[in-house]
C-alpha cells in the first residue's frame, strides 16, 4: 500500500504542475478535431507567468476561429534550449520574450519575428554604461583593466548588448570570480550582479568601475535611485533596439501566421482587449518589423554569435 500511495501522489503532483503551466503534451490537435494554437513561455515561475499569459490567449483565440483556432493552451519552458526544442518540434508556435532571448531562438530553433511589442509605451530602448563621477574612467576604451557589473546572461539590455558593444570595440570582455576579482590589464572583467539595483549599488559603493542596465532601468529610480544617479556620469550610450519581440515557428501555417499577426495589431485599439494587454508584461500594442529594425535584430544575431564564440 505505501508504494501505492506514493504513486498515485506522484502522479497527482505531475497532473497539477500540467494543469498549471498548460499542458506537457501540446500538439496541433485537440481531441474533437479542432486546432491549437500554443503560446509559450520561458519561466522559473510558472504559476505568475500563466496568470499573465491567458487572458490574451483567451482574447486571441476567439478571433481565429475563421483560420482553424479553437482552442489555446499555454506550454512554458525552463531555458531557452528547451523553449528552441519545442519551437522546432511544434510544441509551440508563438513565443513571447525579450529581444536577445528572440534572437537565440531564432538562432536554435529558425523561429522567425512576427510582430515588435511595445511595453508601457516604449517600443525601443538602449543600454547605458555608466561610472561614478569621480572615475578616472572618460570613455568606453578606459575600460581596459576595470570592471563591469550585468545582470546576468539572459539580459539583453545588461548583458548580451554590453558584452558584444565591447567587442565591436576591440575590448575583451572577460568573466570575473565576484566582484572582489582584479581584471587582467588587457581585458574588461565583468561580474553578473542579478538585477539592476544591485548593478548601481556595486558601482556606487565602488565594487566594481561600471555598470551597464537599459535606458529605461536607468530612468526608473527603483532601479536606479536618484541619491545614486546624481553621483553618476554616463559613459557610454548604444544604439536603440527593440525591447520585445513576438517570435513564431517556422513551420506555422501561414494563414494562421497571418490572421496571429493581425489580431494582436488590432489588440491595441480594442477596449475589450486593454485588461489583457496590461497583464501581458505591462504591452501597450504591437508593430510591424520595418526594415530598419530587422537591421538592428540582424545586428543582435551576428553578435549574439560574436558572444558565443569569443565570450562564453
Amino acid at each position: 500500500m505505501p508504494v501505492l500511495r506514493r504513486l498515485l501522489q506522484g502522479g497527482l503532483l505531475c497532473l497539477g504542475i500540467v494543469a498549471m503551466t498548460g499542458t506537457a503534451q501540446a500538439g496541433p490537435d485537440t481531441a474533437d478535431g479542432g486546432h491549437v494554437l500554443v503560446l509559450g513561455r520561458i519561466s522559473d515561475n510558472p504559476k505568475a507567468h500563466h496568470a499573465q499569459l491567458q487572458p490574451l490567449l483567451d482574447y486571441v483565440v476567439p478571433r481565429m476561429r475563421d483560420v482553424g483556432i479553437t482552442e489555446g493552451r499555454i506550454l512554458m519552458a525552463p531555458d531557452a534550449q528547451q523553449m528552441a526544442s519545442y519551437l522546432r518540434r511544434g510544441r509551440v508556435d508563438w513565443v513571447t520574450e525579450t529581444t536577445g532571448t528572440a534572437v537565440a531562438l531564432g538562432l536554435r530553433s529558425g523561429a522567425q519575428p512576427l510582430l515588435l511589442t511595445e511595453r508601457s509605451g516604449v517600443r525601443d530602448y538602449h543600454t547605458v554604461f555608466f561610472v561614478r563621477r569621480d572615475s578616472p574612467v572618460r570613455v568606453l576604451a578606459d575600460l581596459k583593466g576595470h570592471s563591469l557589473a550585468l545582470q546576468n546572461v539572459a539580459s539583453t539590455s545588461a548583458y548580451l548588448v554590453p558584452v558584444m558593444t565591447l567587442l565591436q570595440h576591440g575590448l575583451t570582455p572577460e568573466i570575473l570570480l565576484s566582484a572582489r576579482d582584479a581584471a587582467a590589464p588587457d581585458t574588461v572583467g565583468y561580474v553578473f550582479a542579478r538585477s539592476e539595483a544591485n548593478i548601481a549599488t556595486f558601482v556606487h559603493k565602488g565594487l566594481v568601475d561600471a555598470g551597464a542596465v537599459s535606458s529605461v532601468d536607468w530612468a526608473d529610480p527603483q532601479r536606479v535611485p536618484a541619491s545614486f544617479k546624481r553621483d553618476f556620469r554616463v559613459l557610454y550610450r548604444t544604439d536603440a533596439y527593440p525591447r520585445a519581440v513576438e517570435v513564431v515557428r517556422a513551420g506555422l501555417e501561414p494563414k494562421v501566421r497571418e490572421r496571429l499577426q493581425e489580431v494582436l495589431l488590432q489588440a491595441a485599439s480594442d477596449p475589450q482587449a486593454q485588461g489583457a494587454l496590461e497583464k501581458f508584461f505591462g504591452t501597450s500594442g504591437f508593430h510591424r518589423v520595418d526594415a530598419q529594425t530587422q537591421h538592428r535584430l540582424d545586428e543582435l544575431k551576428q553578435g549574439l554569435t560574436r558572444v558565443r564564440m569569443e565570450v562564453e
